[in-house]
């Protein structure tokens, strides 16, 4: 469970401590007073941009020279261990990673922490664009491979410099091609293998969770013209040439799709109800902190959630998440909608990036 967590220069939080924390943790303030803003900070202790995918500029106090610092202690065992992500000044650009004081990395982060979370922004998920669902397996897949954050930049990184070759006016070099798609298929394959058995592993989960109140999904892993490291490399070596007239590559894990479902309707998510979609979304994420709360600690980010929810739906909401295992933060603008739960809650007020215990 994390404990002591503290905001410096991060957003409208110049100065900010959270204490004696506890399962249940709500954050109640007006619109704009910087629930969202903790949110967020805590994001930042799983591999990535954060819950708002932000540039990390964009994380310093306004008029803030120094950059910005998040830390926490996470109670493991029975021993804190000291968490810690910021930037500096010098290198604006760069997020740095300490662990019990010593320098590490974002990925090692996740060898602590599973991280999930569920915002406003999410709410068009199955209707935006394929990168979306993409985007939000590889998140999750890290509940099971800490390393899939890793594998997903360096195949992105490849994939950029394969297009870049196929784009040029001279014949690419074939040795050097050759060197760029053993990347993809190496780090490429390592994403099949994590997605799907994200969605597996997902799917075993919701299958033990009630059809009802919360729409229960079907969720399909659909390859994108491969699907396995061996598919992949002969993939991209037969289609070069077409590749290369279309200027980009047309077949690989950069297409994977998944796909959601209303099972009891057959309808695929993207053509249900906006209610039906938001509760297929609230049932993956459910399941998802289940999955996360294994092994690690599991840190469920729910932000605006409950005041959306009608109340059978929300006492729900506050049973499944009981019984999830992870610690759950959650923001509103009033407390009347966490009062089944408030009695086992830390509640903390947030003003104008201030924070007080309630």
């Amino acid at each position: 469970m994390l404990e002591r967590i503290s905001l410096t220069h991060f957003r409208n939080h110049t100065a900010s401590e959270l204490r004696d924390t506890a399962r249940f943790n709500l954050l109640v303030g007006e619109n704009g007073a910087g629930k969202t803003n903790v949110l967020e900070a805590l994001s930042l202790f799983a591999p990535g941009r954060g819950l708002r995918r932000a540039a990390l500029a964009e994380m310093v106090e306004h008029g803030g020279v120094t950059g910005f610092g998040v830390g926490a202690d996470l109670m493991q065992d029975g021993e804190a261990v000291r968490l810690g992500t910021y930037t500096e000044s010098d290198a604006p650009g760069r997020r740095r990673v300490r662990i019990n004081g010593s320098e590490s990395t974002a990925t090692a982060l996740g060898e602590w922490l599973a991280l999930t979370w569920l915002t406003p922004a999410m709410d068009g998920l199955f209707t935006g664009p394929a990168a979306d669902r993409r985007r939000f397996m590889d998140r999750m897949a890290l509940a099971l491979d800490p390393a899939h954050a890793s594998h997903a930049a360096r195949y992105e990184a490849a994939l950029r410099e394969r297009n870049r070759l196929l784009s040029d006016d001279r014949t690419p070099d074939g040795a050097w091609l050759d060197a760029i798609e053993a990347q993809m298929v190496e780090h490429g394959g390592r994403l099949i293998q994590g997605r799907r058995l994200l969605v597996d592993t997902l799917m075993a989960r919701i299958a033990h969770m009630p059809a009802e109140p919360f729409a229960r999904p079907a969720l399909t892993y659909a390859p994108g013209g491969a699907d396995s490291s061996e598919s992949l490399s002969q993939v991209l070596f037969e289609n070069r040439s077409r590749d290369r007239a279309a200027q980009r590559t047309l077949s690989g894990p950069h297409r994977d799709e998944l796909e959601v479902v209303h099972a009891a309707k057959r309808v695929p998510a993207a053509q249900s109800s906006t209610g039906e979609q938001k509760a297929m979304l609230v049932a993956i994420t459910l399941a998802h902190a289940a999955i996360a709360a294994q092994g690690r600690a599991g840190v469920l980010l729910l932000d605006e959630v409950a005041a959306h929810l009608d109340p059978v739906r929300r006492a729900a909401l506050f049973d499944q998440l009981s019984a999830s295992g992870a610690q759950v933060w959650m923001t509103g603008t009033e407390l009347a909608p966490f009062d089944a739960i408030a009695g086992e809650a830390a509640i903390w007020r947030v003003v104008a990036g201030e924070i007080r215990r309630a």
